[in-house]
């Protein structure tokens, strides 16, 4: 009975004690979340785009911050280096498209993705080469990044949020806004849905698949990149990095991989659930929560509504 009080109660009990404690909490998921989201969004789309989950998205994160940091540890200015950056994005996006895609256009789903598994390697390869397996330092001043934390006297005590932190939300935010206007109402944004559903029917109205899939990667690698500037500007920059990216499966599994929105809401859902877990009932269960309650939220999704919170129900009539 004691050990349920402590499970089920308990971590209750403590929100309601002491608020600054939750307040941060809540920020530092919020943080997370939205970083998540950021992450998902990438994989989004390609998905919208291609039809395929793509599996590189994690080492594309890693690869474009480890090219601004290098390029800014030889001395090349940092608005330089992003823009150089920029530029190597764009041509692996169009590298990916015609030495990848084109050769497979309606190709099965299976061929496609281990396409994209392929090229993970191919990039990893490729890092390792040009910049050396030792992982990296981003400082966030040198990018023009805020550093530095604001302290807050709240609720009895003190809540401290991190400068780079509310920078990253408001660029995440900002990005994840423009690309969703993008999508919904543009021209290019309508033919990327029509490219998802069929190649050959937009092939047959018109639509290039070479331009649609160099943008769509492209956008997916700017993605790529923004994120790889916060979660280095955080940590440090590595190969371990595209770890990181694997929590985009479960936000993918709770919001739709279609979804541009269930890629926000899937991410909040997933960064606030694993701090509140870490903090409050990781003593209980031994800790590490964090490692692994997103895949469980996940398969809770996949048993009770596998589409997701924003996916559409697929219905096959026989």
């Amino acid at each position: 009975m004691h050990i349920l009080y402590q499970i089920f109660v308990d971590p209750f009990v403590q929100m309601g004690t002491s608020p600054d404690l939750l307040v941060q909490t809540l920020w530092d998921g919020l943080v997370a979340g939205v970083l998540y989201a950021l992450i998902a969004l990438g994989f989004v789309l390609i998905f919208k785009a291609s039809g395929v989950f793509n599996f590189a998205q994690g080492i594309m994160v890693v690869f474009a911050a480890l090219t601004l940091v290098g390029l800014h540890e030889h001395g090349v200015p940092a608005f330089l280096a992003l823009a150089i950056t920029v530029v190597v994005m764009f041509v692996l996006a169009f590298g990916v498209e015609r030495l990848v895609l084109r050769p497979l256009v309606n190709q099965s789903d299976i061929i496609l993705f281990m396409a994209t598994f392929g090229l993970t390697y191919f990039l990893i390869g490729l890092g390792q080469l040009v910049f050396g397996g030792d992982p990296k330092v981003m400082i966030a001043r040198d990018l023009y990044l805020p550093s530095g934390a604001i302290e807050f006297k709240k609720f009895g005590g003190f809540v401290s949020l991190q400068k780079i932190d509310i920078a990253a939300v408001i660029i995440a935010s900002v990005m994840v806004a423009v690309l969703a206007v993008f999508f919904q109402r543009t021209r290019i944004g309508r033919a990327l849905r029509a490219v998802a559903d069929s190649h050959q029917a937009a092939l047959s109205v018109g639509i290039s698949l070479e331009q649609i899939w160099v943008i769509v990667w492209f956008a997916a690698g700017i993605v790529a990149l923004t994120t790889g500037i916060m979660w280095g500007a955080r940590s440090e920059v590595s190969f371990s990095l595209q770890i990181i990216a694997l929590k985009a499966l479960p936000v993918l599994i709770l919001g739709g991989f279609t979804s541009i929105p269930g890629a926000i809401v899937g991410g909040l859902i997933i960064g606030i659930g694993e701090k509140l877990g870490e903090f409050y009932w990781g003593p209980l269960l031994g800790g590490g929560i964090e490692s692994w309650l997103a895949y469980v939220i996940a398969l809770g999704f996949l048993i009770f509504r596998p589409q997701g919170l924003f996916g559409e129900r697929l219905i096959e009539r026989i």
